[in-house]
């Protein structure tokens, strides 16, 4: 057996011990198995579900497919889908039920780590085996004063490349038997959560646009956006981009991330003024010319896939709107070029999915509660 470097995750649900004292086990047990399903869906397809223990969820990716942004967007999508479920829960339900009531008293909490794992397959059921797995397991007993965390290890920065204190964290430090020293990073989960409610919305809709691009792609949402919005695999379909050169020193994209993007010798200068992964994003672009192009990328999940929209405000000037109007050809063309290419890449991603199953998620009962969604959050 050869080893692989992965990126490792554990999503622990906070608080459960302490909320099935006193509440209606049949019930505490539905809300277990509806949220730690949630929190596995929002970590596809990225990442795989290893197996699930008790009140946690353990998943993991390849390294080499989880750059430092993609690993952020998953572990705070994770969350922001956890709580956002407690609130259509309780939002929708009619029980009153101590187990349904104390729903709210639930949080969840993530340790994160990159190592070299390998697997094995006991019983038709892959096993991932070694050092690093325990720890990240020894991790999960720490010492971190809240219940709403990302536990990101020293190993996981470095491959990762982000700057974890241009972030926000703060530096943690466990000592283990055996293991010794196990240094990290704090990020507040509850804070991002809080932050992405409060920031302004930047969307650019059908009746704000100047110019509409819509295309099919049988991929999975996260798939779509991971080709929009990373700069490597943008430039391989975009239509005379050569490159896109990433600003941002805290190593993530996020609002007020900066992007030079070369075609040839010229320069278009790209700041996100919205960022809700995996949904949307709302960039500013400034032309070699001067004019400014305000532009949102929606993915939309359909069955069956994904369509990506591409709506570009129309000018408020009239000159402006005049030069839109004149480049929209340009743009039509472009369009047909790059939906093939990106479908093709698509595709090819989609085939290169660890097509194994994951082991099964809990079946839960849902007739003491309706299930409508609520609309708050990152869409």
């Amino acid at each position: 057996m050869s080893s692989e470097r992965t990126c490792l995750v554990i999503a622990d649900i906070a608080g459960y011990t302490e909320y099935l004292s006193g509440v209606e086990l049949d019930h505490a047990q539905d809300v277990l198995a509806d949220l730690i399903t949630t929190v596995v869906k929002a970590f596809r397809p990225r990442f795989k579900l290893a197996k699930l223990e008790g009140d946690a969820a353990f998943v993991y990716a390849s390294a080499g497919d989880v750059d430092g942004s993609i690993l952020m967007d998953s572990v705070e999508g994770a969350y922001f889908a956890f709580r956002q479920r407690l609130i259509s829960i309780r939002q929708a339900s009619t029980c009153q039920c101590r187990a349904c009531v104390q729903i709210p008293s639930l949080d969840l909490k993530a340790v994160v780590h990159h190592g070299d794992v390998v697997t094995q397959t006991i019983a038709d059921q892959t096993e991932l085996m070694g050092t690093d797995v325990i720890a990240l397991h020894r991790l999960l007993k720490n010492s971190v004063d809240s219940t709403a965390y990302a536990l990101l290890t020293d190993a996981t920065i470095e491959a990762s490349a982000l700057d974890p204190a241009a972030l926000g964290m703060t530096r943690h430090v466990e000592t283990y038997e055996h293991l010794g020293e196990v240094g990290g990073w704090v990020h507040d989960l509850h804070r991002a959560w809080v932050a992405m409610r409060e920031r302004q919305r930047v969307y650019v809709g059908e009746r704000e646009a100047g110019g509409v691009w819509s295309a099919f792609y049988a991929a999975p949402p996260e798939l779509v956006w991971e080709y929009i919005s990373s700069p490597v695999l943008r430039a391989r379909w975009v239509v005379g981009l050569d490159r896109v050169d990433e600003l941002d020193p805290t190593g993530r994209r996020q609002v007020g991330t900066v992007n030079h993007c070369m075609h040839g010798e010229d320069v278009i200068v790209q700041e996100f003024v919205d960022w809700r992964p995996p949904r949307y994003y709302t960039s500013r672009a400034t032309t070699p010319d001067g004019m400014t192009i305000v532009a949102t990328c929606e993915v939309e999940p359909v069955e069956g896939g994904s369509v990506l929209h591409e709506r570009v405000q129309q000018p408020s000037s009239q000159e402006d709107r005049e030069v839109l109007a004149a480049l929209a050809p340009m743009f039509d063309e472009a369009h047909v070029i790059e939906r093939a290419q990106l479908s093709a890449l698509l595709a090819e991603a989609v085939a290169e999915l660890d097509t194994e199953a994951d082991p099964a998620l809990p079946d839960f009962d849902e007739r003491h509660r309706r299930t409508t969604s609520v609309t708050e959050g990152n869409g």
